[in-house]
């Protein structure tokens, strides 16, 4: 009789449905779970960017009354643009930060004064001259850059509640600081040098503009490479190879090398493209070159799978029509998976963008002060830049670091976004 209700219970359609039901609100509630905890994995990643990051877009500026006094400054009454462009600005800005401060006497406080200055403020006293010569001889209102170390003071990154040895500004420079605010001179304003300027020593002077630049003439570089040669090879393998040994150990080959790691694409570079072809070290030209080594398998896989989801009627009404084989594909089955290859593209340029390994390997990590011109120019990258302030001491590079991590993520989303948008417009439902 117990046998019987067992295996009338293990029989029975409602205990079924009931534990069916059960498993599948278990299944809900897991998959629930996990996005809850992807999402806040990915708020704590974007918070620990984002928190320090948004200083990094603002940079402290010092308003100083600066006579620009032809002796001062080392120049005739009638000067060049060249003799302007070696003038004495430092000293300009040291009798202008005197006269601000008339009590300050001993020349150790004057040094520790001047350290209240960036050392790029020589800099943009320069250009403003350069800019305006009529102003030799007069007197001129002037926002120059902040040291970094008032930076850091001023946007609250670092204390000044703490014992002066802990501190990178002793008590004297912080009452400095308190008259230059009080008077008005203290100034926070947006950072366009941060997009705009190369590499600096100085974190208030350091500028993601040259890893920019950097980073497009690879990208340009590697796309000009990997999508022709993507696209043929796919063509070729998909559309006219014929099925043998040779061709399967290609396409194993090229499904491998979509899995092999990024570095290992860096010491190619090193040992071939350097060693052997002799291009420049550190430049974008190799960068590219790597870099599309690497992205090549991604965009032929793409592509493949997109001429493969174009249905074979295109294909048998363009030869009933007398087309030839080569302009079956070219003008009708290409241009049908063209959505799927650009997506495909992107996306492995996406990830091309982010790569570090390979730019290591073929010398991009050198610190480059110049925004390159042309790709045949030394230059830095972005995750390479990202890379080199992560490893600096200085606290301003802090923000710096997390600032450029912010900007790169941002160009992912957009690449992404993109590769999205071009599928949606151009992709056709069959």
């Amino acid at each position: 009789m117990n046998n019987a209700e067992a295996l009338s219970a293990a029989v029975d359609p409602r205990r079924r449905l009931r534990r069916r039901h059960r498993n599948e609100r278990l299944f809900r509630t897991l998959g629930v779970l996990a996005l809850c905890f992807g999402a806040s994995a990915l708020a704590t990643l974007l918070y620990a960017v984002v928190a320090p990051g948004l200083a990094a877009f603002w940079r402290t500026t010092v308003t100083l009354e600066i006579h620009l006094n032809p002796q001062i400054l080392d120049i005739t009454t009638d000067p060049g643009a060249e003799m302007l462009a070696r003038a004495n600005y430092y000293g300009a800005l040291k009798q202008a930060l005197y006269s601000a401060f008339p009590e300050v006497h001993r020349r150790s406080d004057k040094r520790r004064l001047v350290k209240l200055l960036s050392p790029g403020a020589e800099a943009q006293l320069r250009d403003y001259v350069l800019a305006h010569p009529g102003a030799i001889g007069r007197s001129i209102t002037l926002e120059v850059t902040a040291s970094s170390d008032l930076d850091q003071i001023h946007k609250g990154a670092a204390a000044r509640d703490v014992a002066q040895n802990l501190r990178r500004l002793d008590d004297r420079q912080l009452a400095w600081y308190d008259q230059l605010q009080a008077a008005g001179r203290v100034h926070s304003r947006f950072n366009w040098n941060f997009f705009t300027a190369a590499d600096s020593r100085s974190p208030e002077m350091a500028g993601i503009g040259g890893a920019l630049v950097g980073s497009f003439y690879s990208l340009l570089v590697c796309f000009a490479l990997a999508f022709p040669l993507g696209v043929s090879a796919a063509v070729y393998l998909e559309e006219f190879a014929p099925e043998n040994r040779f061709t399967n150990f290609i396409e194993a080959n090229i499904n491998n090398l979509a899995a092999v790691p990024s570095i290992i694409f860096g010491l190619l570079g090193l040992a071939v493209i350097l060693n052997v072809f002799g291009l420049p070290r550190g430049t974008p030209l190799v960068g590219g070159v790597v870099l599309s080594l690497m992205t090549l398998p991604t965009i032929i896989i793409a592509c493949r799978a997109a001429l493969k989801s174009v249905p074979p009627s295109i294909r048998e009404a363009a030869f009933g029509m007398g087309a030839s084989p080569m302009q079956v594909v070219l003008h009708h089955v290409l241009p049908a998976a063209l959505p799927g290859t650009l997506t495909g593209t992107i996306i492995g340029l996406a990830q091309a963008l982010g790569e570090t390994a390979p730019l290591l390997m073929i010398g991009m990590v050198a610190f480059i002060a110049d925004i390159p011109a042309t790709p045949l120019d030394p230059s830095a990258s972005m995750p390479v830049q990202i890379y080199l302030w992560a490893q600096s001491a200085e606290r301003g590079f802090v923000e710096k670091t997390a600032a450029a991590i912010m900007v790169i993520i941002l160009f992912l989303v957009l690449m992404n976004i993109l590769a999205v948008f071009l599928r949606s417009r151009l992709e056709r439902r069959w």
